[in-house]
């Protein structure tokens, strides 16, 4: 790959202890109610202040199951470090930083193992959502089995971010803490196509779990949408995780040297996306509707693609690709912003742009497996699953949690909504049980 810069590495251990020591260990900390999960800050920080990293993890793995993932790819400046103390003069403390310095340099530290006596659950999906809840439901003290469609578990976390924001050993080294707890994970099994969901309940699992994301991409139903060389961000993503782990030779690679490559979104997907074909050696153009300013994806996910090559041609959408059997161009139109914040087209201002690659990174929505090859289940327009204030779905005793309830947002949202549906099913089997004793 030709292009292949490095940024934000992580802190080393003089550079960790002097953020640490900057924390004000507030009696009320703001940051925690800034953080989804409610994570243990001040008490981490404290720990690795004091140099006693094993009980920094101790802390946040009372809250937060993933701290090498969420101290990465975290907003952390639009949550914790949002809510610093610190950030009202611009010096907030780099909270995400020094989660992942803890867990990085506290890896000997596990899940407390709970002997399995409250029967067998299913968690279906690996991603953030699955994971968190495995957990959580192993330490109630039942036998989890999460069923995996891939190869290796993880999910979004293993599959759809790239290498250089999230290294695989540390999505592999989390997991293999949640293995050691004695969650089984039965892989390449694909709930809906290799068995189904009536199996599952038949073969005693007292409860099901949904967490199988948002895998399906979404499109613009735009003239030329299905012209070859028309893909989608996850698929690039997918695919240059595979490469790099040896299981696609280079001719598989979705993107080449040279080529000209527009990516339509502004999110974190679609900078990931942009940075990943970037690195191939393509030149990339990235269409925003809006101002730099104005993107959905982080400002250091913006800027470190802007500094990988990548242009950001703002205030343009496109209106149709072009080409008869591949792409060569897309049509685009000027935007504006109206004073609601609406994105306008101004339909007089038209342009094209060479193109051999288009990739859509507008947003995913779930898979409809499950759904259409079960009888309960009820999703909304967006396909969604419908879930009671407990995450139960329609079906009794099915619930859900993360991107397939939600829809696409960040790794701690699914990770704390996991985590929190697993003590509603808890709560939910215990009810169950007091009822048949009486």
């Amino acid at each position: 790959m030709s292009k292949m810069m490095k940024f934000e590495s992580g802190f080393s251990q003089e550079e960790a202890l002097a953020e640490a020591s900057r924390c004000l260990q507030c009696k009320k900390p703001l940051c925690r109610q800034g953080c989804p999960v409610n994570n243990a800050i001040p008490q981490f920080i404290r720990a690795l202040k004091e140099g006693e990293y094993a009980q920094g993890l101790e802390a946040i793995y009372r809250h937060s199951y993933l701290p090498a993932v969420c101290g990465r790819v975290c907003p952390q400046e639009k949550q914790c470090e949002a809510s610093c103390i610190l950030a009202r003069k611009g010096k907030a403390i780099r909270i995400g930083k020094l989660e992942q310095f803890i867990a990085d340099n506290a890896t000997e530290v596990g899940f407390p193992k709970v002997a399995a006596t409250m029967g067998a659950i299913a968690v279906i999906g690996s991603g953030p959502a699955g994971l968190a809840a495995a957990v959580q439901l192993a330490q109630l003290g039942y036998a989890v089995t999460i069923f995996e469609g891939e190869a290796e578990p993880g999910g979004v976390l293993l599959h759809g971010i790239p290498e250089y924001r999230l290294p695989k050993d540390v999505v592999r080294r989390d997991i293999k803490k949640i293995e050691n707890l004695g969650v089984e994970f039965r892989l390449n099994t694909l709930v809906g196509v290799d068995l189904f969901l009536d199996d599952l309940l038949a073969q005693g699992y007292q409860a099901v779990f949904i967490g199988t994301g948002a895998g399906l991409p979404k499109t613009l139903e735009l003239p030329g949408e299905y012209l070859e060389g028309v893909i989608s961000a996850l698929y690039v993503l997918q695919t240059i995780n595979l490469y790099n782990s040896g299981q696609l030779p280079e001719q598989e690679l979705p993107v080449e040297k040279g080529e000209h490559v527009v990516v339509i979104g502004a999110g974190n997907v679609a900078m990931d996306a942009a940075r990943t074909a970037s690195r191939l050696g393509a030149e990339v153009t990235v269409l925003a509707r809006r101002g730099l300013n104005d993107m959905a994806a982080r400002d250091i996910e913006r800027d470190e693609a802007i500094a990988d090559g990548v242009k950001i041609r703002t205030y343009a959408a496109p209106l149709a690709i072009l080409g008869e059997e591949n792409v060569t161009g897309i049509k685009c139109v000027n935007t504006m912003v109206s004073p609601e914040g609406k994105a306008i087209i101004k339909e007089e201002e038209s342009f094209v742009l060479p193109a051999d690659k288009v990739i859509f990174a507008i947003g995913q929505r779930p898979y409809a497996r499950i759904v259409t090859t079960s009888q309960g289940f009820e999703i909304n327009k967006q396909g969604l699953l419908i879930c009671n204030e407990h995450g139960m779905t329609t079906r009794e005793g099915v619930f859900a949690a993360g991107d397939v309830v939600h829809g696409p947002a960040t790794v701690v949202k699914a990770m704390g909504e996991g985590r929190r549906i697993a003590i509603e099913m808890h709560a939910y089997l215990l009810r169950k049980r007091l009822q048949s004793a009486k």
